[in-house]
């Protein structure tokens, strides 16, 4: 797959030295025993602990971190709420959800809200650990509970009738989000598709409108999950 050059590849750049995380969490026990969990490991450093949500941006914007961990349910602002200001904030930053709820709904809003992956605090000795790492390979963690509920999430909505992703796109605009996902320039795509450039650009736009999506890199990440491209 072509490599491109442009900023928002960040995502997908994993750091050569030790992975410098940021973990929050309200218990100061928890972060303790998180913390001992990842300290284990050679390639994984705690940089910055935070209290809050609030205290976790702050500490985001005062650290070079690659990785976030945060806990859902945190004062002043949740662990959710964190996440969507961290992802605006540094859109290169993975991001881990810890909770203690194994709860579909909280699973579903970590997701929207930008976080890669979601460890059950119960677990967190088993699973953490290669949740961190999963998360800086782009690969999303979740527990055996999340699988299910994904699962039933798309039965539920292919039985009511929603539309399911490979029925959003039309033929022509799955042929442009297929040739962005593998780097081609609004240029080369209208070459290719022998349609102009302004076309093109319109595409991209209805892509990123119809999927609620913000950028290339999303895009991308889209194309893997609908089964367009190889990761």
């Amino acid at each position: 797959m072509p490599h491109d050059t442009a900023p928002s590849t960040a995502r997908t750049t994993v750091p050569a030295g030790p992975i410098r995380i940021l973990l929050a969490d309200d218990h100061a026990l928890v972060r303790r025993g998180v913390r001992l969990i990842l300290d284990q490991e050679p390639d994984l450093d705690v940089v910055a602990e935070a209290g809050d949500g609030a205290e976790a941006i702050e500490l985001a914007r005062a650290h070079d971190i690659d990785l976030a961990v945060l806990d859902i349910a945190m004062p002043r602002l949740t662990g959710l709420q964190a996440a969507r200001e961290l992802t605006a904030l540094k859109p290169g930053l993975r991001i881990l959800m810890l909770t203690m709820h194994d709860n579909e709904q909280y699973f579903f809003q970590a997701l929207k809200a930008g976080a890669g992956g979601y460890v059950l605090k119960s677990v967190a000795d088993r699973d953490l650990v290669a949740a961190c790492r999963a998360a800086m390979r782009d690969e999303p963690f979740l527990y055996p509970g999340a699988v299910t509920a994904l699962i039933r999430n798309y039965l539920d909505r292919a039985r009511h009738g929603e539309e399911t992703p490979d029925q959003i796109l039309t033929p022509r605009e799955e042929e442009v989000l297929k040739l962005v996902a593998e780097g081609h320039s609004s240029k080369e795509i209208a070459d290719l598709l022998f349609i102009s450039v302004k076309t093109v650009q319109r595409h991209r736009a209805n892509l990123l409108q119809k999927l609620g999506l913000r950028d290339r890199l999303e895009l991308t990440r889209y194309a893997i999950r609908a089964g367009l491209i190889e990761p």
